[in-house]
């Protein structure tokens, strides 16, 4: 992918701050960034988070981390736990103790009597397949329910039998009383509490009824104080309802709601539920299989905090649509890697060579830098008699343009001498299983006398290399658009069956025997791959390939 522009991107909402602060129509702002905890973070996630986060961060505000928990059938710690973690791995704080939604269920509860008592909302006995019916379309409009009607006394005698778990699920339904007719759906007469009989993970047992959505996303931002609720432009219809609630309302502030455009990246899937699915009918290992386009799948990829939220800059926030190409964000994990990750040598699929003119016993401990432009030291690598090369390195009929080791030929080691391809030894079935090669005792460090070498290959020492397991990734989706098939499937239909490819026996340099989860390499000539999170252990390294060196997909 040639390289993005680097132009500073667009923001949108930075001048509408600015704006309000200097008019001072708010001292500081206060931003929140309010995810549902029915599933892990996505990178969609991650431009909402380095938006509220960063306008916080750039005008002297804060952000609040909120959890809006309004429906704990699909909720859980887990999640929870996962969102907080992933905040913070992005390189953010939120202001004070993360906060819940469910904070505020007792507010909610009495400003939904305030609307009872005022005459716009009642307790609707419609099935919700009637309500639908009821509902009306975006050509038709929706009919008034026949509970519509009741007296305030009744409404809140059924409200309260309602909390007090007197009635089944589904089986009422309180909605606000707005109007059946209006062209915008959200208005025509919206739940604020359905019946559920769920245990909360933060509240317990104490609710059998719980607020929806849409009834507690503005009052919450409201109580806390939030002066831009910023959301994406799926919830542009919302906002007429956003703020008739904080126009009938009692609410200590009133927040104002601004959209942007969501990420749409292309080769990914970002639909929780379809994420969820991919983790429950086991595609992929968990929400953080390093092909999931979650933050932890990123993370355990080798995906840097940095990398994302350049990628977020690059990408801008504003109010048009469009997909993103996926080759922005891999571009951006390439830069930030190529400045800052060591290099060091792996051989993934080693074949051996013995250099039969090297003095039996003789060990050369040579010097490498581990990275070429900036000072991280050397990493020290025994050169002897015994090596390994990869297999792909020696073609003993090679094809045009081949500059690695052929019979007869020769090539560099990376960091060592010039070696000669003299024997290839095979097996029965005639695989070649080891090389025996002869070393120029002069080219170390310079070229050889009269004859040019072209190629240059990585290598490691047979004795004292690292055995370790390499797990080569790629995209999870063979199509830029996942979701349609062209066959008429489904998104699983478009799934790279060769998005995981794992090698066991692989060898590596003897410095990356003790590596830290999550330290991240450039292999020569490989790619960039990082120490895997869960699975690397001291003397038993598993690497995840993040990124090829360079874009080769469908090439």
């Amino acid at each position: 992918m040639s390289k993005p522009e680097t132009t500073v991107a667009t923001n949108f909402l930075r001048p509408i701050v600015q704006a309000d602060l200097d008019s001072g129509k708010h001292a500081s702002i206060v931003t929140r960034f309010p995810p549902e905890p029915n599933g892990y973070l996505h990178i969609g996630h991650a431009k909402s988070i380095c938006l509220n986060f960063g306008l916080a961060k750039e005008f002297g505000g804060v952000c609040n981390l909120r959890f809006d928990d309004t429906n704990p059938a699909k909720e859980d710690q887990e999640y929870i736990d996962a969102i907080k973690s992933d905040v913070q791995w992005l390189g953010f704080q939120w202001a004070g103790e993360e906060r819940y939604a469910s904070d505020y269920f007792d507010q909610l509860h009495a400003w939904a009597i305030h609307l009872i008592e005022a005459g716009k909302a009642y307790v609707c006995d419609l099935t919700p397949e009637q309500a639908r019916e009821y509902r009306g379309s975006l050509t038709e409009p929706g009919r008034n329910s026949p509970f519509r009607e009741r007296s305030v006394s009744e409404n809140l005698d059924l409200f309260a039998r309602m909390k007090a778990g007197e009635f089944p699920d589904g089986a009422r339904a309180l909605r606000a009383k707005i109007d059946m007719a209006s062209p915008n759906m959200n208005l025509r007469d919206p739940i604020l509490y359905r019946i559920r009989h769920a245990h909360h993970h933060q509240t317990g047992d104490k609710w059998c009824i719980y607020p929806s959505y849409d009834f507690t996303h503005g009052q919450s931002d409201a109580i806390e104080g939030i002066t831009h609720s910023i959301c994406t432009l799926e919830f542009e219809d919302h906002r007429p309802l956003y703020e008739w609630f904080l126009d009938n309302l009692p609410v200590p502030a009133k927040p104002r709601q601004y959209e942007f455009a969501r990420l749409n990246l292309n080769y990914t899937i970002t639909s929780k539920r379809k994420l969820k699915q991919l983790v429950d009918e086991k595609h992929v290992s968990g929400w953080d299989d390093p092909r999931m386009s979650t933050l932890s799948g990123f993370r355990r990829r080798g995906y840097t905090p940095a990398s994302i939220r350049n990628f977020c800059d690059m990408i801008g926030v504003n109010r048009a649509g469009g997909v993103v190409d996926i080759g922005m964000l891999e571009f951006a994990i390439r830069e930030d890697l190529d400045a800052n990750a060591a290099r060091a040598m792996c051989v993934l699929k080693p074949l051996k060579v013995v250099i039969t003119n090297y003095p039996e016993g003789q060990v050369e401990n040579l010097e490498l830098p581990r990275h070429p432009k900036q000072d991280m030291g050397v990493r020290v690598l025994p050169f002897s008699r015994e090596i390994y090369i990869d297999a792909s390195d020696f073609e003993e009929v090679p094809p045009a343009g081949f500059k690695r080791l052929i019979p007869d030929g020769e090539v560099r080691l990376r960091g060592s001498y010039v070696i000669r391809a003299d024997e290839a030894v095979k097996d029965e079935q005639g695989n070649i299983v080891e090389l025996r090669c002869s070393y120029d005792e002069n080219t170390l460090g310079k070229n050889p006398e009269g004859r040019k070498v072209k190629g240059v290959i990585h290598w490691v020492p047979a004795a004292e290399s690292v055995e370790c397991e390499v797990r080569l990734y790629d995209r999870l989706f063979r199509s830029a658009n996942p979701e349609k098939d062209e066959e008429g499937g489904s998104f699983l239909d478009n799934i790279n069956p060769g998005s995981l490819v794992v090698l066991t026996g692989c060898r590596a340099e003897p410095s990356l025997a003790n590596v830290a989860p999550e330290e991240r390499f450039q292999f020569e000539r490989e790619g960039y791959f990082v120490a895997d999170l869960k699975d690397s252990q001291p003397g038993k390294p598993v690497f995840n390939r993040t990124v090829t060196l360079r874009d080769s997909w469908g090439q």
